[in-house]
């Protein structure tokens, strides 16, 4: 396929990076083949070896006149004494391979590189297309990859309807692996053999493990499947995969109805202050595991909507009410998620959970309380860093406690110089709190004190000012504002594109 131009000078050739599939050799696409045949160059990566099993997927394709180009790793797993390290060994190896490509390509000769799988998918082929796409023709030839194969020998779904699907490799770190295994839905963990303990650990730790599958050399010789957990980690190569599949419809898998109940538990999960974005692994995970979510309406649409999970609403002044349902749900067996906005320890539904599970028929119950990030944190965020000294936290509502005694805390928190995060100031029930606690506070504090007014942070109204003690005006501010009253050493400055910022220091001036 080689040719010159007509003014006698030399065409470069073409680059391709040919996908040859999982394995089987049936699997190879149309336009594989077609490749392959017409191509004069065909390169491939092996261990030091010698052996290549993208070479060995496209043997019965290879003509005897093809320039074959085994691209030699320098290094695996083993150790080296480049100067550079692992990375320097393998940077100066690609630097290598794709000059002996460009020599091909210069001659005006077609180079295949092969590659098992997909070739921009965990592909070494990737290390050739970065360092020669922009020199030469190329045209990428898609691959069935291993995750596809894998699915399809376990004839399980990978993913259904909104579900979300997340690749990982196994090289990560297991803190790191087990946090997104929480978080998703269905996972593939590549790059198995030594990290197989480590995966392993992360799905049990992820609560995964007992839904995760195992497959070894998926459509090629020696293919193996089976339960994660049952597998011996000492006959784990390098190409196997493990799978956690879908759970839309899956029977006794966590997250969809179970046919006969089992040991149910309660989980108070809070969701932060808004939306998706706030949530953390571990209450990604919990929120999926559950059968039943129990909440205030406007917390519980905040959680994504998953097929077989029931939900029940209610009013956000129900907490007992809301709790004891839930405790009674996981007596029968459910898997029982009470939603909490912030943190649910704070000013939220945890305490409200466990005085009832304290009581007799509800003793037994499992209940886990998992944080979020609290209003008062995402708020001080929002402004800077106003709460980077001593404060306290005070709610302002007296449906649960006379305003005598939250005048009496106002006070004592206030002479003792601690910034103030003020949990529900008003609403439209509850209108002079606000007013009074700022009276108060005029007492005890400059006038000049920074107060933080933040409304409906991490949401779409959000809104964050910063006004002093004496011009907080009291009408503005609603059930979903909180405010931060700063201390005497709280600070408020201008940044250079004009935004202004508070910040509390870390030292106190008697230090």
């Amino acid at each position: 396929m080689s040719g010159r131009q007509a003014n006698g000078e030399q065409q470069p050739g073409r680059l391709y990076g040919v996908g040859l599939g999982p394995g089987d050799p049936s699997l190879m696409t149309l336009r594989a083949v077609q490749i392959i045949a017409e191509a004069d160059v065909i390169a491939y990566h092996s261990a030091r070896h010698g052996r290549s099993i993208a070479r060995s997927i496209a043997a019965e394709h290879l003509r005897a006149d093809h320039i074959e180009e085994p691209l030699v790793y320098p290094v695996t797993t083993e150790t080296t004494d480049h100067p550079g390290g692992y990375q320097g060994a393998m940077d100066e190896f690609y630097a290598a391979s794709a000059a002996r490509l460009a020599a091909h390509l210069d001659a005006g000769r077609t180079v295949a590189v092969l590659a098992e799988g997909d070739p921009l998918f965990y592909g070494s082929y990737m290390h050739m297309h970065k360092r020669l796409a922009d020199r030469y023709p190329t045209e990428v030839v898609p691959g069935v990859t291993s995750v596809s194969a894998a699915a399809a020998r376990l004839q399980t779904p990978l993913v259904e309807g909104e579900e979300v699907l997340t690749i990982l490799p196994g090289t990560l770190p297991e803190e790191e692996l087990t946090a997104r295994l929480a978080a998703t839905d269905s996972a593939v963990v590549m790059k198995l053999g030594r990290t197989f303990p480590a995966v392993q650990r992360a799905m049990d730790k992820s609560g995964r493990l007992a839904e995760a599958r195992y497959v070894e050399r998926a459509t090629m010789a020696g293919e193996r499947t089976g339960m994660l957990a049952d597998t011996d980690p000492e006959t784990v190569p390098y190409f196997a995969v493990a799978v956690v599949p879908s759970r839309v419809g899956n029977p006794g898998t966590p997250g969809t109805p179970a046919v006969e109940p089992g040991p149910g538990e309660v989980a108070v999960v809070g969701t932060g202050p808004a939306g998706p974005l706030w949530l953390t692994p571990e209450t990604r995970r919990a929120l999926a595991d559950a059968d039943v979510l129990v909440g205030y309406t406007t917390y519980l649409d905040r959680v994504p909507r998953r097929p077989g999970q029931i939900r029940h609403g209610s009013d956000n002044k129900v907490e007992s009410e809301r709790a004891e349902f839930a405790l009674d749900l996981a007596r029968r067996g459910h898997r029982v998620a009470v939603v909490s906005g912030g943190d649910p320890g704070v000013f939220a539904m945890a305490t409200a959970v466990l005085e009832v599970a304290a009581q007799d028929p509800y003793r037994e119950v499992p209940v886990r309380v998992l944080p979020g990030v609290t209003a008062a944190n995402a708020a001080a965020a929002a402004a800077g860093a106003p709460l980077g000294h001593d404060y306290a936290t005070i709610s302002l509502s007296d449906r649960l406690k006379p305003w005598d005694v939250i005048a009496e805390r106002l006070t004592a928190a206030a002479r003792a110089d601690l910034v103030l995060a003020l949990y529900n100031p008003g609403s439209r029930s509850r209108t002079w709190q606000v007013e009074k606690a700022r009276d108060l506070l005029l007492d005890l504090r400059s006038p000049q004190t920074p107060v933080v007014v933040a409304r409906d942070v991490g949401g779409p109204e959000q809104s964050v000012r910063i006004v002093t003690l004496a011009t907080l005006e009291p009408t503005e501010v609603d059930m979903r504002t909180l405010l931060l009253i700063g201390s005497s050493q709280t600070q408020v400055t201008e940044r250079a594109d004009g935004s202004r910022v508070t910040w509390t220091p870390r030292r106190y001036p008697e230090a």
